[in-house]
């Protein structure tokens, strides 16, 4: 059924055409050279840190989360192994402390 098309019973939903004057949306794609910047960012934080995390709990659970995500953006063996790396460095801080 398309939006000015009547339903079964003859009725036209009178919100049917209420955004048909706007744009579709428009998708985002990142640009891969900044999504590596920004990973390599984090990672560097993290090598550099002696014994523990540079990041508070929260902050270092939410990198945990987004890093492998944003590597995605990445070809796949370059985010396999930026994802090992990071999840290594998290490993070693578990150990420290």
């Amino acid at each position: 059924m398309t939006p000015t098309q009547p339903d079964m019973f003859g009725h036209i939903s009178p919100q049917a055409d209420l955004f048909a004057d706007q744009q579709p949306a428009q998708s985002y794609l990142p640009d891969p050279a900044d999504v590596r910047r920004r990973l390599l960012d984090m990672l560097g934080e993290a090598r550099a840190a002696e014994a523990k995390s540079p990041w508070d709990g929260r902050k270092t659970r939410l990198y945990q989360l987004i890093f492998p995500q944003m590597a995605k953006w990445l070809p796949d063996d370059e985010a396999d192994q930026l994802c090992f790396e990071f999840a290594r460095e998290i490993e070693r801080f578990k150990l420290a402390a």
